[in-house]
């Protein structure tokens, strides 16, 4: 799995003009992006990466100040522009097990205790936010 992680003062993603997540205060933004050899287990360590990084003010997790994540599924984190003008998608999961395992990430923060906000999965999503500090961490696990 490979995260964009975002240090947020707000975020929100929109769908046809539809708000479908939103963080209204401090938090993290997170596009994920799946890969095929990706599990239950990347799904597991990534949502505990993502929770208890301290990239919050005063070096806090999202964990330790109750902040939310708002998580984006985002299969272009898997672009390949190394050759050519054209990205190549092949190294990204196909929906059937990208899907699940974004999911499984969402689920796995909320038993975590954080509050979790999502995108629509597959859907052409408008992504709105403000960057806070700024802040901008590639996680790959």
């Amino acid at each position: 799995m490979r995260a964009v992680v975002q240090r947020v003062s707000r975020a929100r993603v929109t769908v046809d003009g539809e708000e479908v997540g939103a963080l209204d205060g401090p938090g993290l933004l997170v596009l994920l992006g799946v890969t095929h050899d990706d599990g239950p287990e990347q799904a597991e360590r990534t949502a505990r990466k993502i929770a208890q990084l301290r990239v919050l003010r005063e070096e806090r997790s999202v964990l330790e100040t109750g902040a939310g994540v708002l998580l984006v599924s985002q299969f272009t984190l898997y672009g390949d522009t190394r050759r050519g003008r054209r990205p190549s998608w092949s190294a990204a999961a196909p929906a059937q097990v990208a899907e699940p395992l974004v999911a499984a990430v969402a689920d796995a923060l909320r038993a975590q205790g954080v509050e979790v906000a999502t995108g629509r999965f597959g859907a052409d999503m408008a992504v709105e936010l403000v960057n806070d500090g700024p802040t901008t961490l590639l996680l790959e696990v």
